[in-house]
């Protein structure tokens, strides 16, 4: 008996020990980038570095957003994730239900496995297409643009997993709603939503972060400071020449910590959403 609890025991120490470690290597580049935003320039740029902080300051939070454009560029990054988020999950909802319900008919597994097939196509290979295209509708350096393109990539992996939620919901749901009068458009709206509600929050917080870290669009398709998204304009404290370590640590906290602080308040509902949809009713 003494021997089990004591296998136990061990057990859970090891299996918590090696969490910690990996939890540990996890953290330690962000840690590292929290440390180098509140160094001064010397210690930066020190060729002895060091974790500890000798003079902490935050002369680097201060002049990323007194000195530059960052704010602005937060702004314009909140802009274009919420709005793909809100196209996305508009589209998502109503060829994810379609994907669900009829799925037997050939169509739908035609539409479905194209959706597939454009999750294999890597973003690179579009990349002097949509320029074009952009370019020809007057749409480069517009938010319009990214949120374009950010719905291309994110409205086919958010239909599927909308469709894994939607498959969950009882079809005799849908059959009492009817026989109540409430017509298709009706059920999505009063009943299938509020029922899926924390697999669609699961599905827009997806496609909000996807739309908040991408870069290579918002580099390429956005060439004015009063339009450029976070991720790209950040870069900006990195020079030919010279790099602003303490800038660019401190603008990459400032982009990180708002997201970061907003998932772990909503992990119980983003965890909860995605159980959802692991099961099928």
């Amino acid at each position: 008996m003494v021997v089990g609890a004591s296998q136990r025991s061990l057990r859970s120490v090891l299996t918590y020990g090696t969490l910690i470690l990996f939890a540990a290597y996890s953290l330690f580049p962000f840690l590292w980038m929290i440390d180098t935003a509140l160094k001064p320039v010397a210690e930066v740029r020190s060729a002895d570095p060091s974790f500890w902080i000798d003079a902490p300051t935050l002369s680097n939070f201060t002049r990323v957003l007194l000195d530059s454009e960052f704010l602005t560029y937060f702004r314009n990054s909140l802009i274009v994730a919420a709005g793909s988020t809100i196209l996305t999950i508009t589209i998502s909802v109503f060829c994810s239900y379609a994907l669900s319900r009829w799925a037997y008919l050939s169509l739908s597994r035609l539409v479905g496995g194209a959706l597939l097939l454009s999750q294999m196509i890597p973003g690179v290979l579009l990349l002097v297409p949509l320029y074009i295209l952009m370019q020809r509708l007057g749409l480069l350096s517009t938010y319009a643009a990214l949120i374009i393109v950010y719905c291309t990539f994110t409205i086919p992996l958010c239909t599927f997993m909308l469709k894994g939620f939607f498959d969950a919901v009882p079809r005799e749901l849908e059959d009492a709603s009817e026989i109540d009068g409430c017509s298709r458009t009706g059920f999505i709206l009063r009943v299938l939503l509020p029922v899926s509600a924390p697999g669609i929050f699961a599905t827009a917080v997806f496609a909000f972060v996807t739309a908040w870290n991408e870069f290579m669009f918002g580099y390429v398709l956005i060439n004015s400071d009063a339009r450029r998204t976070l991720t790209p304009g950040i870069m900006l404290f990195k020079g030919s020449h010279l790099t602003d370590w303490g800038g660019l640590m401190a603008a990459s906290v400032l982009a990180v910590v708002p997201i970061a602080l907003g998932f772990v308040y909503l992990q119980r509902f983003l965890v909860e959403g995605l159980s959802a949809g692991a099961v099928k009713g």
